[in-house]
């Protein structure tokens, strides 16, 4: 494979240094997003011929191309190994224009790394937290059942490593259930927050290219898409779309889900 060419430093003379060239690249960990990244690019592509970009054929020979891509990872899991990517987004790319040329860095138009970043983020968190919610059910589910199976059996409750009360086995299963609905609302709460589109604010303020981003959110299964917010400015109307691409305030709120770590430890 040919040597991956980075995003960044085209008006250095010289190559990075290899311990900051490692430290710098993603790829490592950021190869999570792949299925995200397949994903969107397949919807983006779509978006493209409704702008006037891609002709139909381009974009059936494009998506193919992808869904190659993605087929050819779920089948071999070591796919990743020895890449030589900087980030999961490079080397989805350069799988691309390996099949189909330059029409694959076609696929760029109109893009940002920054939307197109966010935008996986974003499916590949709300992909995981419905795998937690999931979970989160199944847990109260079989507390509850547990619970049910042992309405007699009483137990000591501590508090400050201490005994207190006696209480009922099938209460102290049904106090955590509770606990788990709690953390269940709150994820409801991240998901809703987290399924905003931010594709198509391109770097930072949207493109010039007619994307219907409405209709593209509705293909990824988007609630909605970031705002486009009109600023006056001595009689102009300015249009910025930073929110889409900036706004990560969602992340210190998954951070808070499950809450009730301390308290099983406890």
């Amino acid at each position: 494979m040919a040597e991956a060419k980075n995003l960044w430093g085209g008006r250095f003379s010289g190559k990075a240094d290899p311990g900051f060239a490692a430290f710098n690249n993603s790829f490592r960990f950021d190869q999570r997003l792949f299925e995200a990244d397949v994903v969107a690019s397949m919807a983006y592509c779509r978006a493209l011929v409704g702008a006037g970009v891609f002709t139909e054929d381009e974009s059936k020979t494009t998506v193919a191309a992808l869904e190659q891509i993605l087929a050819a990872q779920r089948q071999n899991a070591d796919y990743f190994k020895d890449a030589a990517a900087e980030d999961v987004h490079s080397f989805v790319e350069s799988k691309l224009v390996e099949l189909t040329g330059d029409l694959g860095r076609k696929l760029h138009t109109g893009r940002s790394r920054n939307d197109q970043v966010a935008t996986d983020f974003r499916l590949w968190l709300r992909q995981s937290i419905d795998s937690l919610a999931t979970q989160l059910r199944q847990t109260r589910s079989a507390l509850v059942d547990f619970a049910d199976a042992n309405l007699e059996i009483v137990i000591p409750g501590y508090t400050h490593l201490q005994r207190a009360q006696p209480v009922l086995l099938a209460h102290w299963c049904l106090a955590y259930f509770e606990m788990l609905a709690r953390d269940q609302a709150r994820l409801t709460d991240v998901r809703r927050r987290v399924n905003v589109l931010p594709l198509g604010s391109a770097a930072l303020a949207g493109n010039s290219f007619a994307i219907d981003r409405e209709t593209l959110a509705a293909d990824l299964g988007f609630d909605a898409i970031s705002q486009i917010c009109k600023v006056p400015l001595r009689g102009l109307e300015m249009k910025r779309t930073n929110g889409g691409v900036a706004g990560h305030d969602f992340l210190l709120l998954r951070g808070l889900c499950p809450g009730q770590r301390g308290n099983w430890q406890h």
